[in-house]
């Protein structure tokens, strides 16, 4: 038993010290592998991930200072509250991101971030692989509502009302060719491959990504959120 104590706290003690020299800069590691290292949005998504975007809820000048490297044209918007458990902070208005979108939309920095991540390294690669062309529109069912999950006013207040979701509902391509959740996803092929790469990898970045098979709710498009339970349905 004693033997046991001390191997334990030998292994805390070895931890503690790994991560006060990671956090000190006494040991040198590449920035995405160093849990310490804010994310970058070009960094290919790992283990550390989630921890890393999980930093940014805490600290809204890192979060910005993080969004400022997204290829996105966006304006941030004052905070917010319309009414309990309604509103946003350190939210931007999105007019833009690597691809048009339509209708701007409202989401707050800490989702912007992992949406950004998501286009860079699973969106757009993902449209090349499938269709040999990038994506130059997202189509999306918007971001900022108060309501509760699902619409249901006897349900928790959903991600969507504090501006920390956004519904996406298709996407089209350079040639101009549609591809929608709808009509897509419950078949077989190229498109609908495509759509399962986009689902998956949204799985590996954001807390929360939720298809067409999570509920009849989500029939014709995916939810993307941060913040909350991790969720890959």
């Amino acid at each position: 038993m004693r033997l046991k104590i001390f191997i334990l706290l030998v292994a805390a003690g070895l931890l503690l010290g790994l991560s006060y020299a990671l956090y000190s800069d006494a040991i040198e590691i590449p920035d995405r592998w160093n849990p310490w290292a804010p994310i970058q949005i070009t960094d290919s998504p790992n283990w550390l991930t989630g921890f890393k975007l999980g930093r940014l809820s805490d600290d809204d000048g890192l979060c910005r200072s993080v969004l400022a490297d997204a290829e996105m044209r966006y304006t941030p918007v004052p905070d917010q509250e319309m009414a309990p458990g309604c509103g946003f902070s350190n939210a931007v208005r999105i007019e833009a991101t690597s691809a048009a979108v339509g209708e701007p939309f409202t989401l707050s920095c800490r989702t912007a971030v992992p949406l950004a991540i998501w286009e860079v390294h699973v969106l757009q690669p993902a449209a090349r692989e499938h269709f040999g062309q990038p994506v130059v529109e997202l189509e999306h069912f918007g971001s900022y509502a108060c309501r509760g999950v699902a619409g249901r006013d006897d349900a928790r207040m959903s991600a969507h009302a504090t501006a920390d979701a956004l519904d996406i509902a298709g996407v089209i391509l350079e040639d101009g060719q549609r591809i929608r959740v709808l009509n897509a996803w419950p078949g077989e092929g190229r498109e609908a491959d495509f759509l399962r790469d986009l689902h998956q990898g949204a799985c590996r970045i954001f807390d929360g990504a939720l298809g067409p098979d999570y509920n009849p709710a989500h029939h014709d498009h995916f939810h993307f959120e941060q913040g909350g339970f991790r969720m890959c349905r």
